[in-house]
């Protein structure tokens, strides 16, 4: 059986991703910072042996110590998706920098950090999957979130290289960058936003954390093995 780290993955799209990934067969390693219980919660209900990781993946040792526990507990690791996010959305000129930095550490270089720590363990298989959860706006940027636009482009580069470091071993790396998605942090928009948002949209509606889910099912799959390095924008059309 399959195994596969999840970040941030005790709600929103990280939950969604690891509910489909144990339907599909996955032992889960499913990280989180601070939210036990809505995890604990969540493990419950899922089919296939999962393990709990607290840690906070902006730390170049709890990231590692995140990767030991799962290549400890499963001796392998197949898969590594890299979810944890946060946002401190302000425009520039109010911008601390406290809020970039702390934005960059765990968008960003937390990606860095688990991705870092798993290459070991997926070269030595040669095979792994990793998948990055950057961002349209990553793309397209948006005013008053110039820091986590910063760190989701910055994702996106560091899929393009990294992909092409480790396909020689048989390790894809690809990125897939959500547009507005149905999460508690669309759930704290003004509805004035959110219509002026579904606006923008050619769908004309928000997405679903499923929706993500579906796709990092399938970069994962066999049928994704020729796929490396790619960014799939879900996004209704949005960036078009």
């Amino acid at each position: 059986m399959k195994v596969a780290i999840v970040t941030g993955a005790s709600r929103g799209i990280g939950s969604a991703i690891a509910k489909a990934l144990s339907e599909n067969g996955y032992n889960l390693v499913l990280n989180y910072r601070a939210s036990r219980e809505e995890l604990e919660a969540l493990a419950a209900t899922l089919s296939t042996e999962v393990v709990l990781v607290q840690g906070d993946v902006g730390s170049f040792e709890e990231s590692e110590a995140i990767i030991n526990a799962a290549k400890t507990h499963f001796g392998r690791i197949d898969l590594l998706v890299n979810n944890a996010g946060i946002a401190r959305d302000n425009l520039i000129m109010r911008m601390s920098e406290d809020d970039f930095d702390a934005v960059s550490t765990t968008n960003l270089k937390g990606t860095f950090n688990c991705t870092k720590h798993v290459s070991r363990t997926m070269v030595k298989q040669r095979f792994g999957r990793i998948i990055n959860i950057s961002s349209v706006v990553g793309i397209f940027g948006n005013a008053g979130q110039s820091n986590y636009a910063a760190s989701k482009a910055g994702i996106i580069g560091f899929t393009k290289a990294v992909a092409k470091e480790l396909a020689p071993r048989n390790i894809t790396v690809n990125a897939i960058a959500p547009g507005f998605i149905e999460t508690q942090m669309t759930d704290a928009i003004s509805e004035e936003a959110k219509s002026a948002s579904v606006g923008r949209i050619p769908l004309a509606r928000f997405g679903k954390p499923e929706d993500i889910a579906k796709a990092v099912v399938f970069l994962a799959s066999e049928d994704a093995n020729y796929i490396t390095g790619q960014v799939i924008q879900i996004d209704g059309g949005m960036t078009l």
